[in-house]
């Protein structure tokens, strides 16, 4: 028997120091969409997400909350993985930074590196943000009318000096240069594949990476003073995940490299620049991809907690339920750019898609076949060429929505299955069922077995994106068989199979003024 084809999509690994909000949802829905799509399409997928758990910010945090730094780290933890549960993640792990397998395959990347001369100690002396937990160089900082400094995120910086451990990145400058040239999807999209080229080209220091202030991280081999600084320490996790430093099992064999990382753009320099220079030095194989998506703003404001409009994922699926949340977040922005959240623009959009577009037309289809064909599908006289054409186009519609999403270009797979939508609208419209029942009733048991089995393909494409919703209309249709390979004419329905009385699949929500 053929071995399946096998891909690995990671998440970030988000830190502790605060609770989780849309971005954190928007990433990991982005990766679900993917894995359940890859499944669905016959591959053997491993889907890694979790929480990074060391830092001089977590240790803050843990002090301010009056606990102990793990404790602080459980509890947080703990409210990733419900809205894990709460979004219907499909993830294959949740790995945290705080277990002894993480800590055992950091050690040996460190030392794996410095076996191979890019790591030295020296003292470090300069500009470092606790929020971001990152170093910045003088010009790369940003100076306030007061005078005050802080960095390219807005974060406060302070000045540092204290021994450390250096990683040799300035000598990877041109390695990076070459990676970027002969493999230009390394980084999507395309603009920020051209932010990292033009960081590396304007010149690399030797990094940071270990620190002496704290002690909240996985202590540096051979010298238990200093602490892994990081990134050094969050980014092995994708390698610890596959039982690294084992390079022998199954799991890593199979999954290493990673097909793509899936990172929100502020932290794309580390996944794009320090972790292939890391992996370079150790001699290990890159990821395929590093995907950087946008932001979201909140009715046109940035986001921040100091402005009390900060989204709240399991309050978008309380007022709104959960498929309709999935769906409009990667369906009204194009993925990889900023966007702007509005619940105007949630209620337009899943009203129009959702109740008053799909869901009309399965629900209009399905009760006329259980009102006319006695609940079961009917038998089908011979197609014409409209309705060939209609059935052929979504039969065939799954290598376009493949391309897209090998792009992770989740908002035009989802463009190019409302197009069949649409066309299933413009269908049962112009076929008029309900008129044929007088006057040629075999004809309208042939134009409803066509929407049944538009329906029932359609519910298949959908599935990564609206699992639940999909399932649903799957299971009131009686179809158990639920792969991409069932998209062909094969596989279609059966005359005489049983569907039980339709119910209401998606929602229509009102406008709040409305209400």
């Amino acid at each position: 028997m053929p071995t399946r084809p096998s891909y690995y999509i990671t998440t970030p690994i988000y830190y502790v120091n605060d609770v989780p909000h849309i971005g954190h949802a928007y990433t990991t829905l982005a990766c679900d969409v993917l894995a359940r799509f890859k499944r669905l399409d016959g591959f053997d997928v491993m889907f890694l997400t979790g929480t990074d758990e060391h830092g001089q910010k977590v240790e803050k945090s843990a002090v301010a909350a009056g606990v102990d730094p793990l404790s602080f780290c459980d509890k947080v933890s703990t409210r990733f993985s419900e809205l894990a549960v709460a979004m219907n993640f499909s993830h294959d792990q949740f790995i945290r930074t705080t277990e002894e397998r993480h800590k055992k395959a950091a050690q040996h990347l460190w030392e794996r590196i410095k076996s191979k001369g890019y790591i030295y100690e020296d003292k470090y002396a300069g500009w470092y943000s606790v929020r971001d937990e990152a170093f910045y160089a003088e010009k790369e900082l940003i100076v306030g009318e007061d005078g005050e400094k802080s960095a390219p995120t807005g974060a406060a910086v302070e000045w540092v000096e204290e021994a450390s451990y250096f990683f040799k990145l300035s000598a990877f400058a041109d390695q990076l240069l070459d990676l970027y040239k002969s493999q230009p999807d390394f980084v999507m999209p395309l603009t920020r594949l051209n932010e990292v080229k033009s960081f590396v080209e304007g010149g690399l220091l030797d990094l940071s990476i270990s620190r002496t202030t704290f002690d909240w991280g996985v202590k540096v081999p051979d010298n238990e003073d200093h602490v892994m600084y990081v990134w050094i320490d969050a980014l092995t996790n994708y390698l610890t995940a596959l039982g690294y430093p084992d390079e022998t099992t199954d799991t890593y064999q199979n999954f290493w490299p990673a097909n793509i990382h899936m990172v929100g753009k502020d932290i794309l320099r580390f996944h794009a620049v320090y972790w292939p220079a890391f992996l370079m030095a150790a001699d290990l194989p890159l990821p395929k991809r590093v995907f950087a998506h946008g932001w979201w703003t909140n009715e046109g404001q940035k986001i921040s907690k100091s402005l009390g409009n900060v989204i709240d994922p399991f309050e978008l699926i309380d007022t709104y339920s959960l498929d309709a949340t999935r769906f409009f977040m990667l369906r009204e922005v194009p993925f990889g750019n900023d966007g702007d959240f509005s619940r105007a623009s949630f209620v337009n959009r899943c009203n129009a898609d959702l109740a008053n577009g799909f869901g009309n037309f399965a629900q209009r289809s399905l009760s006329m076949v259980h009102k006319n064909c006695d609940g079961v599908v009917p038998v089908s006289g011979p197609l014409t060429d409209d309705d060939t054409k209609f059935l052929s186009g979504i039969e065939n519609a799954l290598d376009g929505v493949r391309g897209h999403m090998d792009c992770q270009a989740f908002h035009k797979a989802l463009d190019a299955i409302w197009t069949h939508v649409s066309a299933a609208d413009s269908y049962i419209s112009v076929a008029e069922p309900w008129k044929l029942k007088k006057t040629d009733p075999d004809r309208m048991a042939t134009v409803l077995y066509v929407c049944t089995e538009a329906i029932r393909m359609l519910a298949i494409l959908m599935q990564p994106i609206m699992p639940d919703s999909a399932e649903k209309m799957l299971d009131q249709m009686g179809v158990s068989e639920r792969g991409f390979d069932q998209l062909s004419a094969k596989h279609r329905l059966k005359a005489g199979h049983q569907i039980p009385k339709p119910q209401g699949i998606f929602p229509r929500f009102e406008h709040e003024d409305t209400k």
